[in-house]
């Protein structure tokens, strides 16, 4: 059972930055694919980035590619995203995801292969 807590959404204006966490509650959280999500109003939950247990392999979406970095500090047990040269499109939900899987990148943009899901912090980038 893993139980997660995002933190650090809020407004900011284009161009600028963003570093949100996912607190984590698990003794084996070395051993989760985590993940981040993000879902604007009237659209689907989009997959955002991934990173594997050991911290050194990550996939991003295109859309993201080159601006958010995502990592984590195993030794913390918390996720992290920073998210550099924000967009007004970059406006959304953020949500935190886990799941237990032989390779993190499998599937990993896909919302149902996540079993572990935080509550959300709201992201808003104004033009």
């Amino acid at each position: 059972q893993v139980q997660l807590v995002e933190s650090g959404g809020g407004s900011v204006q284009a161009g600028g930055s963003l570093r949100l966490s996912c607190a984590a509650s698990a003794y084996t959280f070395s051993s989760y694919c985590l993940g981040w999500f993000r879902q604007a109003p009237g659209k689907e939950r989009e997959g955002v980035a991934v990173i594997n247990r050991g911290g050194d392999s990550t996939y991003y979406g295109n859309s993201v590619k080159g601006r958010f970095t995502i990592s984590r500090d195993n030794a913390k047990n918390t996720l992290y995203l920073q998210m550099n040269s924000l967009k007004p499109e970059d406006t959304a939900m953020y949500y935190c995801a886990a799941r237990i899987s032989p390779t993190c990148a499998s599937w990993w943009a896909v919302r149902s292969e996540y079993k572990y899901w935080g509550q959300g912090t709201q992201v808003t980038v104004s033009s």
